[in-house]
């Protein structure tokens, strides 16, 4: 029985690992490079056409945007390669020197027809079909390979679409924002009491070392931005693109801040030496706002991750009351801080910047504030698409003209709403 159900657990977590991005992606890159061996095995010459399955691993990336774009870029790259071994075998054979040429050429031509990551490319390729004595049966073998990788991979995406790595970002985006609470936590535990200055520089030194987080959860952005571009599962890609963006934003821009923060914390602790950080209603004040700063980070992280539109409200609604007490509580801390400065004005500029810097994250994270930035982003994208592709937004508008035409007269608008 225990066996039994051993096996059933197993076979439930092997269910659940089956919809993972990482072995979604291990799948359709072993099936594309499968294909495109079986299919190079019929139409080229080669007894072994291994450059086609390795095309096609090369060419399936985590997107469909980044498979389409690879896969053109390395085409472009081995026909480069190609054509310069070709030029220069009609000239002069293998030797020292003129494969030095043919590196150089090669490599030359790489960056002129941009091919990006692919400039070795060029030149391995010069060089695998300068090195051999039919030059033209081996030229050729090499672009129907490289063809039939690069085709069998972008058909593999469109058979087997690519994941959509937006939970993904979202999941670091609030790993991000919880990171922020908790040292916005720590910091508030602290300003109630005595804080020794050394202390005080740690949480300088944790706050700093959220940059590495900022940057991994860029890095996730970008994937996930690429994964919606000429994603068929994806109907509103730009804005998702541009929700997560300006959510990183504010974000980066809260951290920066909160390292700021912290950096006053650790100033006004040299300062006061062995004696308390703030007086006991101001330390306790300053603990309450940074507790419920932090809850509005999370709950901003929430509202930006959030795809179905009842929830969006329910997190926005959430974020509002949050910052509604948050701000009352910084008024109070303004109050408290005027009567200290009143009676020590010894370190003023320091309690100052305490009042401004969460004056600035909690106006970061107002609802207003993030609408407004949004629409201005998604005005400005909007802007460079069509400056970059003017027919393909004509197309769309006159679609757009099109569907809604076909909305009105069938009555099928109304009754989605």
């Amino acid at each position: 029985m225990h066996d039994v159900r051993k096996r059933t657990t197993g076979l439930l977590s092997l269910l659940e690992r089956r919809r993972e991005p990482v072995v979604v992606q291990t799948l359709r890159s072993a099936t594309a490079a499968t294909i495109a061996y079986v299919v190079a095995l019929r139409l080229s010459p080669e007894p072994a056409p291994l450059t086609a399955p390795l095309t096609a691993l090369l060419v399936v990336q985590v997107t469909f945007y980044a498979t389409l774009t690879n896969g053109i870029r390395r085409v472009n790259s081995v026909v480069a390669g190609v054509l310069v071994a070709i030029a220069f075998s009609g000239l002069v054979g293998l030797t020292w020197w003129s494969l030095a040429l043919v590196i150089v050429a090669a490599l030359t031509v790489g960056h002129l027809v941009r091919v990006d990551e692919y400039v070795a490319e060029v030149a391995i390729s010069a060089m695998l079909v300068l090195g051999v004595t039919t030059v033209g049966f081996t030229a050729w073998a090499r672009i129907v390979e490289t063809l039939i990788g690069a085709v069998v991979g972008t058909a593999c995406n469109l058979l087997l679409p690519p994941p959509v790595w937006v939970d993904e970002a979202g999941r670091s985006i609030g790993d991000l924002a919880r990171r922020v609470r908790q040292l916005m936590l720590r910091m508030g535990e602290e300003a109630a009491g005595r804080t020794p200055w050394e202390r005080a520089a740690e949480r300088l030194h944790e706050a700093r070392l959220l940059d590495q987080h900022i940057a991994h959860v860029d890095a996730s952005l970008r994937q996930a931005e690429d994964s919606l571009r000429l994603n068929p599962r994806v109907k509103e890609g730009l804005l998702h693109r541009v929700v997560l963006r300006t959510g990183l934003d504010t974000l980066e821009i809260c951290t920066v801040v909160l390292r700021v923060l912290a950096r006053s914390f650790t100033d006004l602790a040299k300062a006061r030496g062995a004696e308390d950080l703030f007086p006991p209603r101001v330390g306790a004040t300053v603990a309450q706002l940074l507790s419920e700063i932090g809850d509005a980070v999370v709950s901003f992280a929430v509202l930006v991750t959030t795809h179905l539109s009842e929830n969006a409200d329910a997190a926005e609604a959430r974020l509002s009351a949050e910052l509604h007490t948050a701000a009352g509580t910084r008024d109070r801390l303004a109050e408290l801080l005027r009567e200290e400065v009143a009676e020590d004005w010894a370190n003023w500029q320091l309690l100052g910047a305490v009042l401004t810097e969460t004056t600035r994250i909690v106006d970061e994270l107002n609802t207003e504030h993030r609408t407004r930035r949004l629409l201005e982003e998604l005005d400005r994208v909007s802007r460079e698409q069509r400056a970059k592709l003017p027919r393909m937004t004509r197309l769309r508008e006159r679609l757009g003209v099109q569907e809604e035409l076909w909305r009105n007269r069938t009555g099928f608008g109304e009754r989605s709403r």
